[in-house]
Parts: structure tokens; sequence; C-alpha cells
């Protein structure tokens, strides 16, 4: 197990650790994208000296703090801002102590909004929610129910009452959290209520597609899915009923979620190697996608937005995360895009080496961060927390056992997380603290924080195991 250093000097991080410059990145080149991020994680101008004279980032805290007690911001205090531009130069790197340990594969891993809870998914049927505040004593441990080859996701409802969770199978299955029932085995201890995503009967009976992203709205009262069927579904959780099916793509869609607040616009990743963005506002109408992202080679594993209706990322198994503003998306929503490398399949097979630097002409993306890598499983990618870093960050699992952070302005890799033994399919930022939790093949829970409370810990010793699996 190797520790990363507790201190970044960002200012001057060009290349990743051990003075490679093989995945070196030019990094986003938008003016706008990067002054927005610098609003929200650089200190007031006149915090960034302690003295009269030009100011230099990164900005010691402590002139940072000589600055506030002299009221140079004439605030008298820290912004939002200020306690970023902190917060972000300590990376939760330290570590990592072992949360838990199951004896199968860790599909998926997530705070709750708040960071009180946490959600751990595994391919045994059993999901596992953690009290982060009591020691990550376990809150709740599910069994699952109709499970068909693993939890494909998790969602918690934005008041931490309901759970849901998907598999390769029509039906997604709601849980109440809040219950007084801490062994909630499906239809024996606790009623698993199903909500059908398909209205023919066939479809359960052959498990003729699978869900696998599912995500519910900021109010709580729909879910959005992503489905092997070529469509997206929303679902009305008041009604119970389906309320939208949209056949949105040409192949799988494996990854789905809301642009921000409002519910309105829905971002999607599908193995045709297309992200569209749909306006739920005008698609009763128009029936199509408002837009089209072209940029990735390969088919696209997760998507994550930054919450402002314009920025997203996407995973993509051409081993390179995109970052994308919607504003510059494409109107030819008829577009077919033409895989390089119609054979390679990603879950057994390297990713050719002559396409890993190889860019598409009509490339719409802002900035492409490679390093990592997304074999065998859907690996997934997530903005750096707004109130701790600014999303100064994005940060991912990957399939050599590591977590990776790229500073999200210059590209460059800030941080590698190294302890497991098999992919890290997901990985989760606590929303304030400076703390990240991995989640492995190797069945391995693990958090990484800042200071490390787990950092004279021994690793575990295990044996390397390989594994082929579909999803």
């Amino acid at each position: 197990m190797s520790r990363s250093g507790r201190y970044f000097d960002f200012g001057d991080c060009v290349s990743e650790p051990g003075g490679s410059s093989r995945n070196v990145l030019l990094g986003c080149c938008d003016d706008e994208f990067s002054q927005l991020t610098k609003l929200r994680s650089a200190p007031h101008e006149r915090l960034s000296r302690s003295l009269p004279g030009k100011g230099r980032l990164p900005v010691s805290p402590v002139k940072m703090l000589l600055g506030r007690e002299c009221n140079y911001s004439a605030r008298g205090r820290f912004s939002l801002s200020d306690s970023c531009h902190v917060l972000s130069r300590y990376l939760p790197v330290c570590g990592p102590s072992v949360i838990d340990k199951m004896k199968s594969c860790a599909y998926v891993s997530q705070f709750s909004a708040d960071g009180s809870l946490f959600v751990a998914g595994f391919q045994e049927s059993h999901i596992r929610i953690y009290n982060v505040d009591l020691g990550w004593k376990v809150h709740k441990d599910i069994r699952a129910r109709s499970l068909r080859w693993t939890i494909t996701d998790t969602s918690l409802s934005p008041d931490r009452r309901f759970l849901v969770y998907s598999s390769i199978s029509p039906v997604v299955h709601i849980v109440d959290v809040g219950s007084g029932t801490k062994e909630s085995h499906a239809n024996v201890t606790e009623i698993h209520e199903g909500l059908e995503f398909s209205s023919n009967v066939s479809d359960y009976e052959d498990y003729s597609f699978g869900i696998f992203s599912v995500k519910f709205s900021t109010d709580g009262r729909e879910i959005v899915a992503a489905s092997s069927d070529e469509s997206i579904y929303v679902y009305d959780l008041d009604a119970r009923r389906l309320s939208l099916r949209i056949p949105a793509h040409m192949s799988d869609v494996n990854a789905v979620c809301f642009a921000d607040e409002s519910g309105h616009i829905i971002y999607s990743g599908s193995d045709d190697t297309l992200c569209k963005v749909w306006d739920r506002r005008c698609f009763a109408a128009r029936g199509q996608a408002a837009g089209v992202l072209i940029g990735h080679l390969e088919g696209i594993t997760f998507v994550d937005t930054r919450g402002d209706g314009r920025y997203f990322i996407s995973n993509g198994k051409d081993q390179a995360i995109k970052l994308w503003d919607i504003r510059k998306m494409s109107s030819n929503i008829n577009y077919i895009p033409k895989r390089r490398y119609a054979e390679w399949d990603y879950r057994w097979m390297e990713y050719p080496e002559e396409a890993r630097n190889f860019r598409l002409p009509e490339d719409l993306s802002l900035a492409t961060y490679r390093g990592h890598s997304v074999l065998r499983t859907l690996i997934r990618c997530y903005f750096s927390p707004a109130c701790s870093t600014g999303q100064k960050y994005i940060y991912t699992g990957s399939t050599d056992s590591s977590v990776y952070v790229y500073d999200v302005v210059s590209g460059a890799q800030v941080a590698k997380l190294d302890f497991h033994e098999d992919p890290v399919r997901d990985c989760n930022w606590h929303p304030f603290y400076p703390m990240i939790v991995s989640s492995s093949w190797d069945g391995m829970i693990a958090g990484w924080e800042f200071p490390g409370n787990g950092q004279n810990q021994a690793p575990v010793k295990r044996t390397r195991r390989r594994r082929r699996f579909l999803y």
C-alpha cells in the first residue's frame, strides 16, 4: 500500500507523481469555465498577500489568516471561495482505513447529500447503509430482491428516507431507510416495493432489459433511469407510475442524471459513444434530443453533472473523461458515430495503444483527462464537492485498482490513491469534509482522509484474483 503526501502545491503541479510526463494534459482552455472555477475556489485578491505587493497562487493559509485578521477583504471573515481555496489544497490522500470488507465485489458507493449516511452495494444481493456520524456503524443491512447478476446502482432520496436499487431487471425496488428495522430482508422482514419500468409482462419473465443507472430528482418526487433497451425512463413516485419513456440511443444507456434542481434537463451517456441532452419541457412536441455531444471514441460508462444546468463530465471506454458545455452541443441529433475498433471489447481486451491520443475532428468537449483505466466494468467519475473544493477537481475509479484526482482546469493528475487489489468501480468524496471512500471488486470499502486517521494502519494481506465480469 502506498501513501501520497499530505500537501500539494498545485501551482507547480504539471505531471504525475514519479516525474512521468506521460499523462500531462493541456487541460481546459475554455476561459469562461476556468474563470467560474477560479471564482469558486480562489481567495479574495487582498487575502492573497499579507503585505502590499503582488500575490501568487496558491496562497498560504497563514497569509490568508493574517489578511483576514487585518480585514483586507473588508468582510471580516472568509467567504466560501476563500474556504474552498484552503480546503482544496489538502486532499484526502492519507490512509486508507478499512471501513468494511465483504466477500463479494463492491459495485456502488455514495454519500447522502448531507454526508451523514453512506451506501455501499455489493454483487451478492447485499446493500449496507452506514451512519458516518456514528463511526460508520451499520444503519441498515439490506438483502436485495429479484437480483440478477449484481446491484447495478442505488440512490438515496434527498430527505434520506428512501433508497432505490436496480439490477439487470426492468424492476427498481424501493426501501424505507428510516424504518426501525435494521435487518431488511426483501419481503421477509420488510417490504421492498417493486417499481415497474415496463408494461410488458414478458419483460419481467425474460429479463429482456435491465437498469444500469438510477437517480432521484432533487425534490425526491421522481426517479430517472437508464436501461439496456436503449431508453431513458422517468418514474413518478407520487402517482406510482411511469411518466416518460424516451427511446434515447442506438445502444445500451449506461448513465443518466438530472442536470440541475429544476429536473427539466436530463443528461445521458450510451455505448453508442454519444452523450445527449434532453429537455422535458419540449420533448412532447419535438420527440427528440435537444442536442448531442460528440467526442468519445467508445461507449460512455458514467455522467456527472456540475449542478448548474450547463456543464457535466463523462467517463468513457476510450480511457478518458471529457468535460462538456451543453451550449456547444450539436443539433445534428441524427449523427451516427462509427467505432474505429469494432472488434475491441473492453470487458477482456486492453485498449489499443494507437487510439489513446486520437481526437475526433468533430470533438465538442472542452477538455479531456487521461491516466486512469476504464476496462471490465462501468467505472464512475465525479466533480469534487462544491462546498469544500469549489468543484476544482474531478476524480474517478480505475481498473488498475486506484483512485485518480485531476485538476479540472489544468488537467494535471494531482493525486493517485493506491490500495485495492481489484478494479475500483466507484468512489465518493464527502460533501463537506476532506474524505474519499473507494469501493472495489476486492470487497473492500476504504476511507481516505486528511489528516488520515488510518495512515498508520497496516495493509490487509490479500491474494489477487482475476475475474471477468460483464457489467
